[in-house]
């Protein structure tokens, strides 16, 4: 679908993960570091990141929840991994969820089609909603250098415990840029959590779809790089 000017909106949301900062590259490159060092020559070594990943949604889903507690699902998540792979999970499961961690830091890249994709929208509010936790998402902001550019970090810390795709985050995060829903764009790469879900609220929301390979949802448009949304909005 062609990409066309959204009338009437006055300020955009940006997904974080997988739309400004390249989660799955630091994520992957992670936690194969971390298996590597763990259980050097595993024989399923290259299916780490795709196990890893698989992982992720279910637990954070139990967390967001609250049925248990962030570091608890991150303990559940690396014996997940340990089971499936056949390993012995780490006696001490926070110590190693730390390396991973550390690991991951040090991964955080913004895409390079961000920086100048938000700088342009200068005449709109903005702000960044995200399911990741509120302090981690926060310093990623600050570590892909957008924090002076994107605006609030929403989190379902801060919107009542509301994470995407309740409709409750869409609503919160619209008022917290001082908003009604029909006046906001969300932009991201997950059909149901950034495209599909807003519309309930009359959120307006384009799919970024950075591979290029699918059609969008029926009624939503897709954009293929962050360049794209200044051309969308702006036109």
């Amino acid at each position: 679908m062609t990409a066309r000017p959204v009338p009437g909106v006055k300020g955009v949301l940006f997904d974080l993960d997988g739309t400004l900062l390249d989660h799955r590259g630091a994520a992957d490159a992670a936690i194969t570091a971390w298996m590597t060092a763990y259980s050097p020559g595993h024989p399923r070594l290259d299916e780490v990141p795709a196990l890893w990943a698989a992982l992720e949604g279910p637990h954070l889903a139990m967390w967001q929840a609250g049925e248990c507690t962030v570091q608890e699902q991150r303990r559940r998540r690396l014996s997940a991994l340990c089971l499936e792979l056949a390993v012995p999970a780490p006696g001490d499961l926070d110590s190693a969820y730390a390396d991973f961690a550390e690991r991951y830091r040090q991964g955080w890249t913004a895409y390079p089609d961000a920086a100048g994709a938000v700088a342009e929208l200068g005449g709109f509010a903005l702000g960044v909603l995200t399911n990741g936790g509120q302090l981690m998402q926060e310093a990623k902001v600050r570590a892909i250098g957008l924090a002076d550019l994107v605006g609030p970090v929403l989190t379902g810390e801060v919107l009542g415990g509301h994470f995407k795709p309740s409709p409750a985050s869409y609503t919160g995060a619209a008022g917290a840029l001082g908003l009604a829903p029909e006046q906001v764009l969300l932009v991201g790469d997950d059909v149901e959590k950034d495209v599909t879900g807003p519309a309930a609220t009359g959120m307006r929301s384009v799919w970024l779809d950075r591979l290029g390979v699918e059609p969008p949802p029926a009624g939503f448009p897709r954009i293929t790089s962050l360049t794209e949304l200044p051309r969308l909005l702006l036109r």
